[in-house]
């Protein structure tokens, strides 16, 4: 059966990345139907849960909270709840999805350095600990936020592997913005090559072999500015409002791509901590400092 397979690629634009699926189908027929379906889910989901869209049910909660009003959720959201507060207590608090709220503060392509008492006056409303969850209603204080932007694209290609693999659909794989979530190995059984972008240089820094799971990477090279020699990325310190400095970029290999996700924005957070924070978690990672040094279980 798998000789007669063949490789379709479906490009698209969502969630602000250029993204692909790719499927190994019997007729274009067949690969089109199941990755039109997949697409329609991510920008169901980007409709749902993008801060850009005042239609959004993110947006909904927001401005609830602007009047520190309580929502009941549905269970998907309820789920994407639960999993970052998780991750804020895995974190010690450093993966907190209310810290969206300190990007009025850092403007990357304006160049320069915002003033401390405007971050303060932020940080007055960050904070998870600060918002009252139950499991089905949500409570922000006046003047919070919550961003899901470190967890809703990953959790996106896990969605749309499994709707592919669902549909019968078992070689292939999603890459939302570099969020990537195997289907399942080629039809020979060979992995997919998977390039991990140097954080400073065009190349390559790494290259893996993926059979299955999910691989993601965080890094201060997406949105940054350099200012007197010295790089701010967008990977902000929820309890101190300045951008994380130790760490270049770092690719977590997990059997989710939200948890490889989560990992290494987690793993940037903890800066100087963050090698050994990897280490403890036993997941397959790469990290490189912003001095060059290169380490992890997958060099």
């Amino acid at each position: 059966m798998s000789s007669s397979l063949t490789l379709f690629r479906f490009p698209f634009f969502a969630m602000g990345s250029p993204c692909e699926i790719q499927l190994y189908a019997q007729n274009q027929k067949q690969a089109a139907q199941i990755a039109h379906m997949a697409i329609a889910d991510a920008e169901r989901l980007e409709q749902r849960y993008s801060r850009y869209r005042p239609d959004s049910f993110l947006s909904q909660i927001n401005c609830i909270a602007q009047s520190g009003g309580s929502i009941e959720v549905d269970e998907e959201t309820a789920g994407l709840l639960n999993y970052a507060n998780t991750c804020y207590q895995q974190s010690d608090g450093l993966f907190d999805i209310t810290s969206g709220l300190l990007r009025k503060a850092w403007n990357f392509s304006s160049g320069h350095i915002p003033e401390q008492s405007t971050i303060d006056q932020l940080l007055d409303h960050v904070g998870w600990h600060k918002v009252d969850w139950n499991g089905e209603v949500i409570r922000i204080e006046a003047g919070m936020e919550l961003d899901f932007g470190g967890i809703v694209k990953e959790y996106a290609a896990d969605r749309l592997a499994t709707l592919c693999w669902n549909a019968g659909v078992h070689h292939g794989f999603v890459n939302l913005g570099g969020d990537i979530r195997v289907i399942g190995p080629q039809p020979s059984g060979a992995p997919w090559q998977i390039g991990i972008q140097h954080p400073r240089n065009k190349g390559e820094l790494q290259r893996l072999e993926l059979h299955s799971g999910g691989v993601a990477s965080s890094g201060d090279y997406e949105r940054c500015m350099v200012v007197d020699g010295v790089r701010y990325g967008h990977i902000l310190n929820p309890k101190t409002g300045w951008p994380v400095q130790h760490l270049a970029a770092v690719t977590v290999i997990a059997d989710l791509c939200v948890v490889a996700g989560s990992a290494s924005t987690m793993a940037m957070l903890q800066q100087e901590r963050g090698p050994a924070f990897l280490a403890n978690l036993d997941l397959m990672h790469l990290w490189i400092d912003t001095r060059g040094d290169l380490g992890g279980n997958l060099c």
